[in-house]
């Protein structure tokens, strides 16, 4: 009777633990808090250190009131500029958590737009009170544009390249990669130059130009990650496994900087081991010898 005691005893206790670990992973695997994942380049286009905030895939998310727990998070990375990569509205939810963000930082700092899916999903109605709302805070808006923006003691040659979905006919493709031709032809090579783009599945297009950076999102980090292991399940556009879910990508002499987005209740599949996050990159000069100075 002992005996059989200790054996009931034993495996309550590992019940225990096994429901322990299970409620940690389970913890850790739906942990939806805000990351900050940084990124640090050199390049010889550059005479100063340049900081750039990426934010996409907001779809007009929460972060706390007033959108403090972004704004905040943003402010103690101290960034020159912040670029918003496409999906920061939703064509769904309402706008509101969009606005206050945009209230919270467009005075704070330059901020340069590029046009998502989603954006276009939700109508032109919409998208013309979205493009409105963005110009009101002073947001600069890129559709198939460039500016040279003086940022950190730098010069930065920044192009902006609207969704395909813009386009709206059985040719997007077509006309999105001509638009990048446009783009990508006349690319400074003496300047640093930025592709501000929504999707990361045309990296090989992006690639052929002398884009030194390119920035975009959409993939939402391929939903359900095993860090280390699988990055990504499902993207869209990409399908299963996708390639360019997040992170960082380098291909010919241009490096793509993915995103994972911060969309979080807005998404209909949760997120998992795939925290949304913050992008910050570092871009410091390198002298002619490939030392960082």
């Amino acid at each position: 009777m002992k005996h059989c005691t200790c054996i009931n005893s034993r495996k309550h206790r590992i019940l225990i633990v096994l429901a322990v670990v299970l409620c940690v992973l389970c913890l850790l695997a739906f942990d939806s808090r805000l990351v900050v994942r940084k990124y640090a380049l050199e390049s010889e286009s550059v005479a100063g250190n340049v900081r750039i905030a990426l934010v996409t895939d907001l779809h007009s998310c929460r972060y706390g009131d007033g959108q403090r727990t972004l704004i905040d998070a943003i402010a103690r990375q101290a960034p020159d500029v912040i670029l918003l990569g496409g999906d920061i509205f939703d064509n769904v939810q309402p706008d509101d958590h969009t606005k206050a963000f945009l209230e919270g930082v467009s005075g704070e700092y330059p901020c340069y737009y590029v046009p998502g899916n989603h954006e276009y999903w939700a109508g032109q109605a919409r998208f013309d009170e979205m493009m409105a709302a963005l110009e009101g805070y002073g947001v600069e808006i890129l559709m198939g544009d460039r500016v040279l923006i003086e940022v950190g003691g730098a010069s930065i040659d920044l192009c902006g390249l609207q969704d395909p979905d813009a386009f709206g006919s059985s040719d997007k493709r077509r006309t999105y990669l001509e638009n990048l031709d446009r783009l990508g032809s006349a690319a400074d090579e003496d300047a640093f130059t930025v592709l501000l783009a929504h999707r990361p599945e045309y990296f090989e297009a992006y690639s052929d130009y002398d884009f030194d950076l390119v920035l975009c999102g959409h993939a939402h980090g391929g939903q359900w990650r095993i860090p280390g292991i699988l990055n990504g399940v499902f993207a869209p556009d990409q399908g299963i496994f996708p390639k360019l879910a997040g992170g960082r990508y380098d291909r010919n002499d241009t490096t793509m900087i993915v995103s994972r987005g911060l969309a979080r209740e807005s998404t209909r599949i949760p997120r998992i081991f795939n925290r949304p996050e913050l992008v910050i990159v570092e871009i410091g000069p390198r002298d002619e010898r490939g030392e960082a100075k």
